[in-house]
């Protein structure tokens, strides 16, 4: 090839299969080239973020959904890497990438996000949603069959039907006979599978926001976005690809439909489901481990950790309980809830060594107060103004002598001294 020929942008020993990545007269193969391989990287970075958080991740319910999560991520990586094969010339290998890893690809995204949807059903409606591995052989499954439908329809087109060019920018030699040479109608219809799942994804995701438990319905609404603009972008491609190309650009626009097609789809996976989905992840595991610490703040070991764990009632019995055993101050009673504010105590009353000698102090019988009443002459009177005298002087008597003999049971003898 000599050197005139060759685009501005390229080497002389670039091979001309290769010229969309480098001509800067094509700016549409630099663009998405820069576009897919971001994506690339912005996919690794994101596996390795979910693999790293998945230890710290104490809730089964979540952990059930990161598995279908990585394999998504895995799957729109490789969406990404498929926009080189649309970026570049037509060969052989690149041809048959092209039709059999693009419905493939696509059926393995959307197989996950049905997965998923199934999960967030359950979890919305019973708080209980299946194991991993079930969802993940689901989703097995459901891919599977995307693979069976593109294999045969690689097979049956290629080796045993092969047609003639059907591209007019196809080179002689070495686009014929080869997956090429297919109808655009013919490859939107090998997608068929693809769009019944694309459907089942948006039926399913509608039917979350039904279910009763509200904080799962979070991730339900990213799904329900995410299937919208998928179905957007498939109506606007399959459109362009199968009508408009033919009529305004031709065949020369049919490898830029597809390839954008490719990025814009990708990129709308990781910014509207894997990034929130991640973030959500992992700050609901912070907002438990500080829900946590807030609420044991202190962690010992002893009788008053077992009280921490359990309920408020039961502690507040205990706490009865100590109180009642206090000796009593006087004859003012106390309230044995009189240091209950309505909040969590930090702490349970454990009885100190003084407070165990004032109760034994306490426990013995109370001395007897011998407090004499002196008595007092009263004023009467006229009519008993005579013997006021001596009947002060017999009341006297009368309460010493009752005084004594209440005092007898105690052994104490006293004499009165009136």
């Amino acid at each position: 090839m000599s050197t005139n020929a060759t685009p501005r942008g390229c080497g002389p020993e670039v091979d001309s299969l290769y010229y969309n990545l480098c001509d800067l007269n094509v700016v549409w193969g630099i663009v998405l080239e820069a576009f897919a391989a971001a994506g690339i990287v912005f996919s690794v970075v994101l596996s390795i973020s979910l693999l790293a958080s998945l230890p710290f991740i104490q809730d089964k319910n979540r952990r059930s959904s990161v598995v279908l999560q990585a394999f998504f991520v895995v799957f729109t990586a490789g969406l990404f890497c498929l926009t080189f094969a649309f970026i570049v010339g037509k060969d052989f290998s690149t041809c048959a990438s092209r039709r059999f890893l693009f419905g493939v690809l696509f059926g393995g995204c959307f197989a996950c996000l049905l997965m998923q949807c199934v999960r967030l059903n359950f979890l919305a409606r019973r708080d209980s949603g299946p194991r991993a591995w079930v969802l993940c052989l689901a989703a097995l499954g459901l891919w599977l069959v995307e693979v069976v439908i593109n294999t045969e329809w690689l097979i049956i087109t290629v080796v045993r039907h092969p047609q003639g060019p059907l591209n007019a920018t196809a080179e002689t030699g070495r686009a014929t006979a080869t997956p090429c040479n297919v109808a655009n109608e013919d490859f939107v219809m090998a997608l068929i599978y693809v769009m019944t799942l694309i459907l089942a994804v948006v039926v399913a995701s509608l039917a979350i926001m039904a279910g009763k438990h509200n904080q799962w319905k979070k991730e339900g609404a990213f799904i329900l976005l995410i299937s919208l603009v998928s179905v957007g972008i498939w109506v606007a491609w399959i459109v362009m690809y199968v009508y408009g190309n033919q009529r305004t650009g031709g065949p020369t626009w049919d490898d830029p439909t597809l390839a954008i097609a490719l990025v814009v789809n990708a990129w709308t996976f990781i910014i509207l489901y894997s990034i929130p989905d991640i973030c959500t992840l992992t700050s609901f595991e912070e907002t438990e481990q500080t829900f946590g610490e807030d609420l044991y703040p202190n962690r010992g070991v002893g009788y008053e950790t077992i009280l921490k764990e359990q309920s408020s009632q039961n502690m507040f019995m205990e706490n009865k309980a100590f109180s009642m055993d206090e000796p009593k101050q006087g004859s003012k009673p106390v309230s044995p809830y009189s240091g209950y504010t309505g909040q969590l105590r930090g702490a349970v009353y454990q009885p100190t060594e003084l407070a165990l000698i004032s109760k034994a102090v306490g426990n013995h019988p109370p001395e007897v107060s011998f407090d004499m009443a002196i008595p007092r002459a009263s004023t009467h009177s006229a009519t008993d103004s005579g013997s006021s005298t001596p009947s002060t002087h017999g009341k006297a008597g009368s309460a010493a002598h009752a005084q004594t003999n209440g005092n007898s049971g105690n052994g104490l003898h006293r004499t009165s001294q009136w």
